[in-house]
This record gives C-alpha cells, sequence and structure tokens, in this order.
C-alpha cells in the first residue's frame, strides 16, 4: 500500500535521505510531503516513531489509491 504523509515544515535533505530514505518526498507551501510503500502496520508505526524522535510534526497521513 503506498501512503502520502504531510510533515509541518521544509525537512532537510540530509534528514529525508538519512531518516527516511524508502520514501520520495517534496516541499509544498510549508509542509513536507513523503510518498511511498508502507509494506505493514509494523513499518507504518516505524515510521511514525521516527518522525516522534526527529521532533517533526505529522499533520496528515492518508493511504493512497492502488
Amino acid at each position: 500500500m503506498r501512503y502520502e504523509i504531510r510533515v509541518a515544515g521544509a525537512m532537510s535533505d540530509t534528514m529525508l535521505d538519512e531518516g527516511f530514505p524508502e520514501l520520495e518526498s517534496f516541499v509544498i507551501a510549508s509542509q513536507t510531503v513523503l510518498v511511498g510503500p508502507i509494506v505493514d502496520e509494523a513499518h507504518l508505526y516505524g515510521l511514525l516513531a521516527r518522525f516522534q524522535l526527529l521532533g517533526l510534526r505529522v499533520t496528515e497521513l492518508r493511504q493512497l489509491p492502488e
């Protein structure tokens, strides 16, 4: 399943490359949008834990249509 995750603010390239290498990303307005496959619930919760560990605020999370 593919998901879109929106995070408040612009994330640095280093943070994106090192923290979320499995996701594509782009910045719009005042948000960073990350898109990519999430293989199961454990992967999803692992990603959310990484966001929290890095002090990032997730503003939206949604599953994309196949």
